[in-house]
């Protein structure tokens, strides 16, 4: 065997496994299709990420947390509103404080050009990861106790198990048949980041509106980062405007009450849809991230749920291979999907029904809404549990979540 085990995708799941794998014991290859060179590209993601308090533990375990600490904003509070754009929120909000928590943050904002870069650092200076960057799957077999790939190159690799964390399109899942199921949302996410007059006190926003969320994120140095969910057609149109006019599209649904605002940065745009893979594992196979479940950003947990795959994995692994069991084996890997499964097809539903739920203008629909909101805020239990969700620190958590 070239490795123990071999990784398909250089996003950031794909890393984060790597990491989290050989700090467990095992050797591994990882193989992105993108050069080194883009992918530390600044501007290459203009994504900022909301860590859950159980993201930060995972990469505070695998030793990344120290590179980006210093530029990471923590967020205290999170407001939840409804509404439509120049007319405000309505006076019906859900209000999350970390003070009830008792954990610390709910979570932390970290940009992708922080994040990513160390991440890489980190893999290329592990003596237990082979990163083979540049590299494209063409092929892949798994019979026996053997996983094996083929690379554009003509090379080949062999493991006791291929994992994909090769994003909502894989590849891996497509070559091993696995079939999915989603649709699109019709909505495209526009991602900016914006400097503003007034402190945001470490608060993320989440407004609903009739065409789609717009979340308002704390970021360091007095800036916030912009994730607007709107219809495509007019996505495209705002897109179009030049700097003066994307801020007058977007100052009605951003409000007032940070002060005047004003670009800080590259605008960017990625379409919403909903993509599950039918199965998480097979033999010597298995999927994490996006490769595994595509949701919308609403909430922004689709990056949080493929931590925790890894963190769930790389526990399943690591406890099978203690016990001299065949890490790799469909029991083994059996014990992942059924850990993990259920929770991301939960989020999946509960993502895309508020998407659903939120994003209309029907005024029933709007009432019933805000009294919820109303009636999760008036109970501190309840608020409790959605703040634990939130932080991702409710359930089976795997070690590398826990404290």
């Amino acid at each position: 065997m070239d490795s123990d085990v071999i990784i398909v995708g250089g996003g950031l799941n794909g890393p984060a496994q790597a990491l989290a794998l050989a700090g467990a014991g095992f050797s591994v290859t990882l193989i992105d299709a993108l050069p080194l060179s883009d992918r530390k590209d600044p501007a290459f993601d203009g994504r900022a990420y909301a860590l859950a308090l159980g993201s930060q533990r995972l990469f505070k375990a695998i030793g990344v947390w120290a590179g980006v600490a210093d530029v990471a904003q923590p967020m205290y509070e999170i407001k939840v509103t409804d509404g439509r754009a120049g007319e405000g929120p309505s006076p019906w909000m859900l209000h999350f404080d970390h003070a009830e928590l008792e954990e610390g943050p709910v979570g932390y904002m970290v940009e992708d050009r922080h994040l990513r870069p160390t991440l890489l650092d980190a893999v290329e200076h592990h003596p237990d990861i082979t990163h083979l960057a540049g590299e494209t799957v063409v092929e892949q077999q798994t019979q026996g106790p053997r996983a094996s790939v083929t690379l554009a190159s003509g090379r080949s690799l062999d493991a006791r198990l291929l994992i994909g964390a090769d994003g909502r399109q894989s590849g891996t899942a497509t070559r091993a048949g696995i079939t999915r199921i989603g649709w699109d949302y019709g909505q495209t996410a526009i991602v900016c980041a914006v400097a503003h007059e007034q402190p945001h006190n470490g608060i993320a926003h989440q407004f609903f509106m009739p065409n789609g969320p717009l979340a308002i994120l704390p970021l360091t140095e007095g800036r916030s980062s912009i994730v607007w969910s709107e219809d495509r057609a007019r996505a495209a149109e705002i897109m179009a405007q030049d700097d003066a006019g994307f801020l007058t599209a977007l100052r009605p649904a951003f409000g007032s009450f940070l002060g005047d605002i004003a670009l800080a940065g590259q605008r960017f745009t990625y379409p919403l849809n909903l993509s599950l893979a039918q199965q998480f594992v097979q033999a010597r196979l298995a999927l994490i991230g996006d490769a595994a479940h595509g949701i919308h950003p609403i909430a922004g947990q689709g990056l949080n749920a493929g931590l925790r795959d890894v963190a769930a994995l790389t526990q399943v692994l690591q406890e099978a291979r203690q016990r001299g069991e065949d890490f790799g084996s469909m029991q083994t890997l059996l014990r992942y999907q059924s850990w993990r499964r259920f929770d991301t097809n939960a989020l999946a539903l509960a993502t895309d029904t508020f998407n659903r739920l939120f994003s209309n203008d029907h005024p029933m629909l709007r009432f019933a809404r805000d009294a919820g909101l109303a009636a999760v805020n008036a109970s501190p239990a309840l608020r409790q549990r959605f703040m634990r969700e939130a932080a991702g620190i409710s359930g089976a958590l795997p070690r590398l979540m826990q404290v």
